[in-house]
C-alpha cells in the first residue's frame, strides 16, 4: 500500500436550522462493510494513539467533536491529515502506519473496522512494519 490509496472522504451534510445531519452508510461512503465501531476520547493532552499498521484490516475516523491529527506513513512517506469537521472521514486502507496526536479539549474520535478485533492483524513495531512483506 501507498499513502496514495488514502482519502479524505465527504460525508453527506444536511443542513437544517435545528441542527445540521451527517451519516455514513457502508459499501457507499466508505468502501467496507463496517464489522467493529469504536470510539477515542477523553485523551489526556500531549498523548498520542495508534502506533500501530494492520495487515488486512481498513479503517474509517472522523472527528465528531473537536479535532485531532492522524499521521500516516507507508514506509517510505509520511503524511498529516487533520481532522476537524464531522462531515468529513479520513479512509486509511490495510498496511499503513497510523498515529493520533494534538487531540483538542473534549476531542472525539469515530472509527469505524472493516474486521472484528483480532490481536495477530496489528504490527505494533514499526520496525517490524518497515520489513513486513506488502
Amino acid at each position: 500500500m501507498n499513502l496514495s490509496e488514502i482519502k479524505l472522504i465527504s460525508l453527506p451534510k444536511i443542513v437544517d436550522e435545528r441542527g445540521n445531519l451527517s451519516f455514513i452508510e457502508q459499501n457507499n461512503h466508505i468502501p467496507f462493510e463496517i464489522k467493529r465501531t469504536y470510539w477515542i476520547y477523553d485523551v489526556p493532552g500531549g498523548e498520542h494513539r495508534g502506533g500501530h499498521a494492520y495487515k488486512t484490516l481498513c479503517e474509517f475516523i472522523v472527528a465528531l467533536s473537536g479535532s485531532f491529527d492522524v499521521l500516516v506513513n507507508d514506509g517510505k512517506n509520511e503524511y498529516k491529515f487533520t481532522l476537524n469537521r464531522s462531515y468529513f472521514g479520513l479512509y486509511v486502507p490495510n498496511l499503513i502506519w497510523r498515529e493520533l496526536n494534538n487531540f483538542s479539549t473534549n476531542s472525539l474520535c469515530l472509527i469505524l473496522a472493516s474486521d472484528f478485533y483480532k490481536e495477530n492483524d496489528y504490527i505494533r513495531n514499526y520496525s517490524e512494519f518497515l520489513t513486513y512483506e506488502k
